[in-house]
């Protein structure tokens, strides 16, 4: 890594960095990049899984819900962002300086950190996952490993003959770490950028194609799908499609660390009683703006092609994607309209999809535990070379981490649950923290509009309603599993 990279500090904010905003919305296009990034983590197992799972089985009923979901849950991203970008803190960061800390770091900070390891208990899931979709589509590699295994420890090749993905789960372990290890922000935007183009105009492409295949999508279908309507015994499922639609609780600790890597706070200094700082505070703003609503728009075409396709080509069949036939199901949406050849096409698209969560995943936790351990006096603060070197040996723990869960439980399902189940019940803690800093730390300059004020308010209201409802009923279900 070379020495500009190991020096660069994104928390510092030297006057030397600061630079005026883009004066026009395609210069500002320019600018944007950590949305992407969260989209790219937000687009995975749930988009994958659960929202295709919900469209087969619920057909458009909730398609105005999931574009609700989609949108709303972006107001509190905003304002996240608005506050790292004036004050120039992470996440935890912000969260150490609540009050009600302690000098071990603050109860929101651990509280942060309980619920990473079980969204790394998620990745394994989703590291399983990957090794099950790519094995479906190159059975041959796992076979040689069986063999060569065999020939070397029966017991071995029996244990990966009843495991024959995870031969390709340890292989996507190996690239994860190379492509984080040395991953610095321009890189990971860059491939990430990539990967979620690919992704979303495929999946825009599939859906759009449905008009000229046997499953077409109707104009009523779709208007039907868009009427604020519940059915009677959809209310559990209701609240599940807005918790796990759009930005989660993982992804609201993410932003403001890409917004500062992009560097928007360092560009725009240190807080200044002048109009000069003002206006470029609020130019960064906007490009932080522009930032969050292309990433809404990207990750909302996503998901609602995932929808749609459930709802247009598995509900009419009766298929719902569950259980040892999950992956093969789900490749049924494009093997009934478009053919048996596009079920290798799937298959390396649906790996695709989860790894490009895992990816982000292990990059994102890597600086949040840098951090961690520094607020909570685990490790003496870090000069920046030390920082860097710090997050590069967590970019080689997590995915490790991660396959050691996944061949530990062996459940990918169960896996993505535990995870979610931890980000449920964490989502209304940022939120309500979202609102401290809005109201109490940023600075009155900056404030927000009176209409994005109010639909801030409905955001976090709704969040509040869901995980009333929907945390212990997932508990619920989740002890039902293990008892």
């Amino acid at each position: 890594m070379s020495d500009e990279v190991l020096a660069y500090d994104p928390y510092a904010l030297p006057p030397d960095a600061i630079q005026e905003p883009p004066a026009t919305t395609w210069e500002a296009l320019r600018k944007i990049g950590p949305g992407i990034i969260l989209a790219g983590t937000i687009v995975g197992s749930g988009e994958l899984i659960v929202t295709t799972g919900l469209g087969a089985k619920h057909g458009f009923v909730f398609l105005w819900l999931i574009l609700f979901s989609c949108v709303i849950k972006v107001f509190v991203q905003i304002e996240l962002g608005r506050y790292a970008i004036s004050s120039g803190k992470p996440t935890l960061g912000a969260l150490n300086e609540v009050p009600g800390g302690s000098r071990y770091g603050h109860w929101l900070v651990w509280w942060w950190f309980l619920m990473m390891l079980c969204t790394v208990f998620q990745l394994g899931g989703m590291t399983g996952g990957i090794g099950q979709a790519l094995n479906l589509a190159f059975p041959s590699l796992s076979a040689k490993v069986v063999s060569v295994a065999t020939q070397a420890s029966p017991a071995l090749g029996q244990f990966l003959t009843d495991a024959p993905e995870l031969p390709w789960a340890v292989l996507v372990c190996l690239v994860t770490m190379a492509l984080i290890y040395h991953g610095s922000y321009r890189r990971i935007e860059w491939l990430t950028t990539v990967i979620v183009v690919g992704v979303t105009l495929i999946t825009m492409a599939a859906a759009l194609g449905l008009v000229w295949t046997d499953f077409p999508v109707r104009g009523e279908d779709l208007l039907k799908g868009l009427e604020f309507q519940v059915p009677a015994a959809g209310l559990s499922t209701a609240f599940a499609v807005f918790g796990i639609t759009g930005v989660g609780a993982t992804e609201l600790f993410y932003y403001p660390y890409w917004c500062l890597e992009k560097g928007y706070a360092r560009f725009t200094g240190r807080v200044q009683p002048t109009e000069e700082w003002e206006r470029r505070a609020k130019g960064w703003i906007r490009v932080m703006h522009l930032d969050a609503w292309v990433s809404m728009v990207v990750f909302t075409i996503s998901t609602v092609a995932f929808y749609v396709m459930g709802a247009a080509v598995l509900h009419p069949q009766g298929l719902d994607p569950k259980g040892a036939a999950l992956v093969n199901t789900l490749s049924k949406m494009f093997i009934g309209p478009f053919g048996a050849w596009t079920r290798i096409l799937f298959l390396i698209g649906a790996g695709a999809v989860l790894f490009k969560t895992l990816y982000l995943s292990c990059a994102a936790n890597s600086r949040l535990t840098a951090d961690f351990l520094t607020l909570t006096t685990i490790a003496p603060s870090p000069t920046a070379p030390q920082r860097v070197r710090m997050i590069q040996r967590f970019c080689l723990f997590f995915p490790a981490l991660a396959l050691f869960f996944c061949i530990v439980a062996r459940d990918p399902q169960l896996m993505v649950k535990v995870g979610g189940i931890a980000q449920a019940m964490t989502l209304p803690m940022i939120a309500l923290v979202t609102m401290y800093f809005r109201y109490t730390r940023v600075d009155k300059r900056l404030q927000p509009w009176v209409v994005t004020d109010v639909l801030l308010w409905i955001a976090v209201v709704s969040i509040l309603i869901v995980a009333a409802y929907a945390v212990p009923t997932q508990l619920r279900d989740l002890i039902a599993a293990f008892s």
